[in-house]
């Protein structure tokens, strides 16, 4: 899973990269991103929250009931007629979508961006199937497809933005100045994208053995628990969206096109290390602890997250210390090119190293939230989220006001780190009520060990990123090499200092790789060794 979205993630970086490079922070990116977010909101609103909460809960209990594959069918039926319909409503009403997230823009960039999500929200449709093919398969121990698929999707946009340099245009891309067949070519490539990632999925549900088959005979199928569970959802989802919509009614009030754009820059860039280890580990979990949730073994559903969080901030804590030492040439490297300023880049890493604050807290947060999804319990989630969506809200409303007009926006993603310390605190104290703490499990006493492992190699790494900054420049060049030898000189003094620190999960993961070289070298000099009963 984890091998699956590193790739992923990369040439989902090359897609954002171009994207920027071509469309431009200050050009189209704007009402581009409005409309290209528009589709993920509205099924996150509908469905999305309810595959995480019920879905894969609800699909082990149907399996344990000896009824899963009629579940499915039916559930797949349902999406495929409601999300169809929704999709035409959504193309039917994309001006007032769009204006829903517009706090200043042109009107050519309105204009711009209601075309756009025209193409873009019939996604929602190939979004909702796909997301429950994933979970279904989840269920069956397939882990892997969901992570590769997007990749196809990324080379999909890669390809089309391609095309779309060699396309006859102006040199200096905006609203105004965007030809018809450039938007033809953007609105197609980026949905077919989504297609291709959902079909793709296909040959991974066949081989579980389900039968595809359209079924109308939802009265008493089981369905009406997805509703059940989804209402509190839904309360969850509806508090997170309307963080989004402050976040972009402040990020285009201020005037600066480049803010909105560079927060989901930076939010893209962010997510990376959560989605290749947090996302790899929840979604391992979520189905072994639903089984125990289902068996009563709140022990057991205890200890498997314990685990996931141990291992996840053992490996999250030098990340988030690696973003946010070196965000600024990390950003500069990636996004640094074509129609964007190597100072815009740097703005986007000044964003990306304070959303680095919250890395840690945000994917405990959201482990821990598995384990009330697999009790089967969405209400508490949704309570707690209001209260960190409040907190998020006022944050970034207090920091918009303070801050200079061309720092607000870093105002924006520090509200939100400030909200994610907060919901891990809470949703800790309120979980501990319910599944009482493994004693063996030491959560904070390993990410206070991998802090303080991260802390003196964290020092060394940012005086030798200036010192190439220095040498080479800060242009994308000079910003590769030195995030290069920075990450290098983080990573050889963190291992060993963790490992001294008696942290057991990079033990775990280390002690593997040292056992390979070793064995491969005494290989090379007296021939192989037979494999051990452990091995």
């Amino acid at each position: 899973m984890a091998v699956g979205t590193v790739i992923s993630r990369v040439t989902g970086f090359a897609k954002t990269a171009l994207l920027v490079a071509v469309l431009g922070l200050e050009g189209v990116m704007l009402p581009f991103n409005l409309a290209n977010t528009a589709p993920n909101i509205i099924l996150e609103i509908v469905l999305g929250g309810i595959i995480t909460s019920a879905l894969v809960p609800l699909l082990v209990r149907a399996q344990h009931e000896g009824h899963g594959e009629a579940f499915a069918q039916r559930l797949l039926s349902l999406a495929l007629l409601g999300l169809g319909t929704l999709s035409v409503l959504l193309v039917l009403l994309a001006p007032q979508i769009i204006d829903i997230y517009d706090g200043g823009m042109t009107a050519d960039d309105r204009s711009l961006a209601i075309t756009f999500a025209r193409f873009f929200l019939p996604q929602v449709l190939f979004y909702g199937l796909g997301a429950i093919v994933g979970a279904y398969l989840n269920t069956q121990g397939r882990f892997g497809p969901p992570m590769w698929t997007p990749v196809l999707n990324n080379l999909v946009v890669i390809l089309t933005l391609g095309v779309f340099v060699l396309l006859p245009g102006p040199t200096a891309l905006t609203s105004t100045t965007i030809t018809e067949s450039q938007v033809l070519l953007l609105g197609l490539g980026v949905t077919l994208g989504i297609v291709a990632q959902t079909v793709a999925l296909l040959p991974a549900l066949r081989a579980t053995g389900l039968r595809l088959r359209l079924r109308l005979d939802l009265r008493g199928s089981g369905l009406g628990a997805v509703g059940r569970l989804g209402r509190w959802t839904l309360v969850y989802v509806l508090g997170n969206q309307l963080v989004l919509v402050v976040v972009a009614q402040l990020a285009t009030a201020t005037g600066n096109k480049r803010d909105f754009p560079s927060y989901t820059a930076a939010f893209v860039l962010w997510q990376l290390p959560h989605a290749v280890i947090a996302v790899s580990v929840i979604t391992a979990l979520l189905p072994g602890m639903s089984q125990a949730a289902v068996e009563l073994r709140t022990a057991d559903l205890r200890r498997q997250l314990d685990r996931g969080l141990r291992l996840t901030t053992s490996l999250l804590v030098p990340a988030s210390v690696a973003l946010l030492v070196l965000g600024q040439p990390i950003a500069t490297l990636v996004f640094g090119h074509g129609q964007t300023s190597a100072e815009d880049a740097r703005f986007v890493g000044t964003m990306l190293s304070l959303f680095a604050c919250g890395l840690v807290a945000f994917s405990a947060y959201q482990l821990q939230l598995r384990a009330f999804y697999a009790l089967q319990d969405t209400r508490t989630p949704a309570l707690m989220n209001l209260g960190i969506n409040a907190t998020a809200i006022v944050v970034d409303v207090v920091l918009w006001l303070s801050l200079p007009n061309d720092q607000k926006a870093l105002g924006l993603a520090a509200g939100q780190a400030s909200s994610y310390i907060v919901g891990v605190v809470v949703c800790s104290r309120v979980l501990a009520r319910r599944v009482p703490r493994d004693a063996e499990g030491h959560v904070l006493r390993t990410a206070l060990r991998c802090l303080l492992a991260a802390a003196v190699p964290a020092a060394l790494a940012l005086g030798v990123s200036l010192g190439v900054q220095e040498l080479a420049g800060r242009s994308p060049l000079g910003s590769g090499l030195a995030a290069a030898a920075a990450g290098l000189v983080l990573i050889a003094g963190y291992l060993p200092l963790a490992r001294r620190l008696r942290v057991a999960e990079v033990d775990e993961l280390v002690e593997p790789v040292l056992t390979k070289i070793t064995k491969g070298r005494s290989g090379s000099r007296t021939g192989p060794t037979p494999p051990t009963p452990q091995e």
